[in-house]
């Protein structure tokens, strides 16, 4: 998985518009359950599956094609920032949500994955930057935005062992102006690093996109959120979550299969226009196979050297 001054978040305008593996897998979720489907059929629940939305940009073609589909019915869409939507799945607010890939390394043995759902980027992302004033062997301060987790720990980690370098970090609102007043380079996600990757080099600022910063080091694809249900809902509602799943998967593949219209559309309402936000669209991986799952394990492994997520655990994922 890992942009904001008057970041744009996905509105109701937006969604107005909208309505026209490896070897270490295990499967969790089991039973004759009965079904219900995303159509609303059969199983009866309480309570519709609480689902989490993040507000960026770079989930809006999911959502675009959630709504196409009518999926929306038939959940509970809680939309937010990243790790906010990150802490209401870890504390059971949410039962089924995308979780940046350290929060979900962090709290493991409470989730399982769900299958061929992701956001990452096998080179480019455009919108998870580094941005720096000086040269990355100068940097003595890093500004952290407060809504980045992945990417902030892969910045932390290519600085270090790629570079040898061990600024102080601290956390700051990502507004970038501000940032840079504080620091020597700033971590962005989002909508404002995409902002940045276009304005930046104008202002004699670099800028190192980290998606492209994971695969020149590794030569891997970067994982940055996954989705995942909380296990002990998984295990209570298979036939939910596998319904969910499939909404998902079937809104991203009608988006994908309509790129350009959802970046006419979502350009009436963003700062960028219909070809900045088709290429952006397009340049984002959605999917979770076995190349992702290779990069995302070797981040694990990464990340459990340095202390940050526990050691490595075998993925589970969903039945669907």
């Amino acid at each position: 998985m890992d942009i904001e001054s008057r970041a744009p978040h996905v509105t109701s305008q937006q969604a107005g518009l909208a309505n026209e593996r490896s070897s270490q897998i295990e499967v969790v979720g089991h039973g004759d359950d009965p079904r219900r489907s995303v159509a609303g059929v059969s199983e009866r629940v309480s309570e519709r599956p609480r689902v989490g939305h993040i507000q960026f940009l770079n989930c809006l073609p999911i959502y675009w094609g959630l709504v196409r589909s009518g999926a929306l019915l038939d959940v509970d869409l809680r939309k937010d920032t990243p790790d906010r939507l990150n802490d209401a799945l870890v504390r059971g607010d949410l039962d089924i949500g995308p979780i940046s890939l350290v929060e979900y390394l962090r709290h493991a043995s409470d989730l399982v994955l769900l299958p061929d759902l992701a956001v990452g980027s096998d080179g480019p992302v455009l919108s998870v930057n580094l941005v720096a004033q000086r040269p990355l062997p100068e940097l003595r301060r890093v500004a952290l935005g407060s809504t980045s987790r992945t990417s902030v720990l892969l910045a932390r980690m290519w600085l270090a062992e790629a570079h040898g370098v061990t600024p102080a970090y601290f956390d700051c609102p990502p507004e970038l102006t501000a940032m840079l007043l504080e620091a020597d380079a700033a971590v962005l996600i989002g909508d404002a690093a995409l902002r940045a990757n276009y304005d930046a080099p104008r202002h004699g600022l670099d800028v190192y996109d980290l998606g492209t910063v994971w695969r020149d080091w590794t030569g891997l694809p970067m994982v940055f959120a996954v989705w995942a249900a909380r296990r002990d809902y998984a295990q209570a509602n298979p036939g939910l979550v596998k319904d969910v799943h499939a909404a998902f998967v079937r809104g991203r593949d009608e988006a994908m299969a309509h790129v350009d219209e959802v970046a006419a559309q979502a350009a009436r309402w963003e700062p960028f226009d219909p070809a900045t936000l088709a290429r952006y669209f397009r340049t984002l991986d959605f999917s979770l196979g076995a190349r992702q799952i290779e990069g995302l394990t070797e981040f694990a492994r990464r990340a459990a050297a340095v202390g940050a997520v526990p050691l490595a655990r075998a993925l589970e994922f969903a039945e669907v």
